[in-house]
Formats: C-alpha cells, sequence, structure tokens
C-alpha cells in the first residue's frame, strides 16, 4: 500500500516519529478488508455475532451506530488470537454526554492450544527476553513493513512507515509489559500441590512466579463473580438499524511531529522585564495567572498535537498513553496524571483497583488490568458526517478505549470459538460555554 499523502511530511529531518500509528480515512480501497470507520460491522466468525443486547443504547435501548471496526491482531502479544476492536454511538440528541450512549465491544477467537503454547513460550523466553529490541506495535498489528525485513506482513491494514529512520525501533512502554502477561491463562489451572487452599488452586498456574500470582489472587476477585452465565440475545436484523454513517477504509502510517523550534532572537532587540515595569501599575503578574488560567492547557497541547497530523481520524497504540482532550472532566481526572498530558510520562496507569482510584476500571470480565489501545479524533467525525446538512451533529472531543490486558474470553466460550466482551469506552465531549 502507498503510504498515506500528508502534507506535513516535507521530507526533512526536522521531526521525530513517535510509537503512535495514526489512521486515515479513505475512500479507496486499501489493503485492509477489516479496518473502517462508519459502514456496518463485519466480525470474526460472520456465523458468530455479539449478543444483541451490546448493539443498544444503555440510556434509549435503542440500537447504536458504528463508529469503528478494527482489526486487532497482536501476533507478537497474543499469538494464535484473532481480535476485532468496535465502537459504537446512539445518534438521538436527548443521549448525548449520558454514560452508556457509546460503547466499545472487544471480539476474540482463541485457537485451540494457543493458551497453553503463549504459557510455556514466555517461561522458555523469561531469561533472554531483555536482549532483543521490542518491534513496534504497528509493525505486527497493522502489518507496518519494516524496511529491513523481506516478509510480508500478515495484517492487510499496512503502511510502509515501520521503523525510525534508522531502522531501529524505539524502547516501547507497552511492549515491556508482554512477559508479565498471563494471557495464556484466562481459564483458571488447578494447581498440583494436594496442600495448597482451593482458592490458590482457581487462581495460579504452576507455570508462573508465586509472586505474580500472589498479586493475581490479591487483586482479581474470583471468576465465580466476574463471569456468571451471560443472556444471549440474537443480532437484530440490519434493518433494524439507524442508516450507518458513510463507510471509509483506513491508511496508516506513524505519527510524526515538527522539531520544537526556539525564536530567536535578534541582537540589537532589548528585552524588557514587563513584570517588573508594570508591578507599579497593578497589572503584569495578576493579568498573567488570570490569562493562564482561563485558558484550558490540556485542550491546547491536544489541539496542538492534533493539529501536526489534522487529518487523522484515529491514534493507536497498545498500551500507550491517550491523548487527552480536556483534564476538567472525569474521565481528564481519572486519567490526567498517566496521560500523554501527564507529568508522569513513563508511568503506567493505574487501575481503578489501584490505591488511589486513578485510570482505567479493572476487566469485568477477568479482573486483569486494562489499557489503552485506541482513541478516535475529532477529524473523524467531519468524514462521518461530510454529507449531513444538519449542523446538529456528534459533540464528542475524543472517544478512547481500553481493553483487557489478558485478551481474556468469555468463561462460556471454548478455544477455537468466537466471543464477545464489552470493553471501557471514555468519551470527553465538547465543553459548552457556561450561561453567567
Amino acid at each position: 500500500m502507498a503510504p498515506y499523502d500528508s502534507d506535513s511530511s516535507d521530507g526533512g529531518d526536522d521531526y521525530t516519529e513517535t510509537n503512535v500509528l495514526l489512521g486515515y480515512a479513505t475512500k479507496d480501497a486499501t489493503g485492509d478488508a477489516v479496518s473502517h470507520i462508519g459502514g456496518a460491522p463485519g466480525w470474526i466468525d460472520e456465523a458468530t455475532a455479539p449478543s444483541g443486547a451490546l448493539a443498544k443504547c444503555k440510556v434509549c435501548n435503542g440500537y447504536l451506530s458504528l463508529l469503528l471496526e478494527l482489526n486487532g491482531d497482536l501476533p507478537d502479544q497474543f499469538p494464535g488470537h484473532e481480535r476485532r476492536l468496535y465502537i459504537w454511538t446512539c445518534r438521538r440528541k436527548p443521549c448525548r454526554r449520558k454514560e452508556g450512549s457509546v460503547r466499545g465491544i472487544r471480539g476474540v477467537r482463541v485457537a485451540k492450544g494457543a493458551s497453553s503454547k503463549a504459557t510455556t513460550a514466555k517461561v522458555e523466553k523469561k531469561e533472554v527476553k531483555e536482549e532483543k529490541p521490542q518491534p513496534k506495535i504497528g509493525e505486527s498489528l497493522f502489518g507496518v513493513k519494516n524496511g529491513t525485513s523481506a516478509s510480508t506482513p500478515a495484517n492487510p491494514f499496512s503502511n510502509p512507515f515501520s521503523s525510525k529512520p534508522n531502522g531501529v525501533a524505539s524502547a516501547n512502554s507497552f511492549s515491556s509489559g508482554g512477559s508479565a502477561n498471563p494471557f495464556g491463562t484466562s481459564s483458571p489451572t488447578p494447581a498440583v500441590q494436594v496442600s495448597e487452599p482451593e482458592e490458590k488452586k482457581d487462581e495460579a498456574s504452576t507455570t508462573l512466579p508465586e509472586t505474580f500470582a500472589s498479586k493475581v489472587r490479591l487483586s482479581s476477585p474470583p471468576p465465580s463473580e466476574q463471569q456468571p452465565p451471560r443472556p444471549h440475545e440474537p443480532w437484530p436484523a440490519d434493518s433494524a438499524f439507524p442508516t450507518p454513517f458513510p463507510h471509509y477504509h483506513l491508511d496508516a502510517e506513524y505519527e510524526t511531529l515538527d522539531a520544537p523550534s526556539e525564536p530567536s532572537i535578534p541582537a540589537n532587540v532589548r528585552v524588557m522585564d514587563m513584570e517588573t515595569e508594570e508591578s507599579g501599575k497593578g497589572g503584569g503578574k495578576e493579568d498573567k495567572e488570570v490569562f493562564e488560567s482561563s485558558m484550558d492547557r490540556t485542550f491546547q497541547k491536544f489541539a496542538d498535537r492534533i493539529g501536526e497530523n489534522s487529518e487523522q481520524v484515529l491514534r493507536y497504540e497498545y498500551k500507550g498513553k491517550p491523548l487527552l482532550y480536556s483534564d476538567n472532566d472525569a474521565i481528564g481526572k481519572l486519567l490526567g496524571p498517566h496521560s500523554e498530558n501527564g507529568t508522569a510520562s513513563n508511568a503506567k496507569v493505574k487501575t481503578a483497583a489501584s490505591r488511589g482510584g486513578a485510570g482505567f476500571p479493572r476487566c469485568s470480565t477477568c479482573g486483569a488490568d486494562r489499557v489503552f489501545e485506541v482513541q478516535l479524533t475529532p477529524h473523524a467525525i467531519t468524514e462521518l458526517e461530510a454529507d449531513e446538512m444538519s449542523i446538529d451533529g456528534m459533540e464528542w472531543g475524543t472517544i478512547i478505549m481500553a481493553v483487557c490486558s489478558k485478551d481474556c474470553k468469555p468463561s462460556d466460550v471454548q478455544e477455537g470459538e468466537v466471543g464477545y466482551v464489552e470493553e471501557w469506552v471514555g468519551v470527553q465531549w465538547e465543553e459548552v460555554a457556561s450561561k453567567k
């Protein structure tokens, strides 16, 4: 696939490339037949659709419209797992800004034997893992080619921007978490020691270090409490849904940012301390503080970052950090300290069960941590509503989706079968000016 043609790339060296993979909407067909915004959903197995309950708005109980379907295969993190991500929204105005009007679904099919093989491989590679640099997540997820490799990507959501200009992939904060993630033990494995208490048998696998197994037992409720029998409703017919948004394919490339520049001051210019000059007039510092307090600096960072690649419709980085639209709402306060805008740039987002309660809630299916994977950006609204005449369109600034770090499946779904689970979605809405 040809690289996405963006005006933001001038071919020079005055830029930096990040680990964030950007998606761009296009009407032209790409090599990926799965990933798209708008349109109608496709399923991992067309004979197995999600429960119809997942298609409904939690506010009005009406049917939702598809915003995004994404090929989420991660062969390095979850070998043998087929993954799809879906984001849906209710288009009724009374439901806007209400929890449950936007929903996220993760589809997964785990190949038979994949769980046990993955667990064994993790134990064997534990000692030598640090010796090899971690590849960028997009190289495996979207089939982004590495310039030094002749192999053909398995995922057709491809583009040639696979690595840094020097050919060396940067260290990813999300890559290092893979070895400690027991995704191969989504079904509890009984321990072999007869003397071990029953509750420990249900939680810890003998192939895992005891220290990690202890953490799992302390932080995760028993599976029987998390995975009650799930009611299944038939997926409704296409005619039951609202008219879908227009269908766009997705191109992808890694995010590039202009190198920060410091404006030079001419030699004949005298720099004056305005704060000192104005201090006797009662202005200066006070006026500056009033101006800064009236500005949402988080939003400005969001606008500046998005503006460097203004046609992006989504941002993808598994186990990365979300880019917040605001830090004043509930989502901003929840994720702010550990987002792209936060001060803890290398910190992991805390889960709701962590002390302080700041971050993504745990997986409601298996109790594992959730991690950031993808977010939609405002230009997606521009593309999806391009043919609509009404000015009363969608009002969100960004939609953030976090997923189970173990890529678990429902307990009543066997290996080789397809299952669908609801994942956490956080919506940051456009701010409405307060009336005084």
